[in-house]
């Protein structure tokens, strides 16, 4: 079960990945489905991590933050 979750886990950051990638992307299409799908799925995490660390200037570390948090819980399932 826990191993699992860690792929869950792992699979969750490839999405996230993706999301942020999509940002250097000029004329990009929000409205674009595949785009709308991977905001809904990856703003619940990134909103709170935001919340906590507001951007430096033009630059958002939160996915940074994000990516060390679920690295962490990844590598703790995995070892349960």
């Amino acid at each position: 079960m826990f191993q699992l979750l860690a792929n869950v886990i792992e699979i969750y950051t490839f999405v996230l990945l993706i999301r942020i990638l999509m940002t250097w992307i000029p004329n990009l299409d929000p409205h674009n489905p595949i785009v709308q799908m991977l905001v809904q799925v990856t703003d619940p995490v990134l909103e709170p991590a935001r919340r906590l660390i507001p951007p430096i200037g033009m630059i958002d570390i939160s996915p940074i933050v994000v990516f060390i948090a679920l690295g962490i819980i990844q590598q703790l399932l995995r070892s349960l």
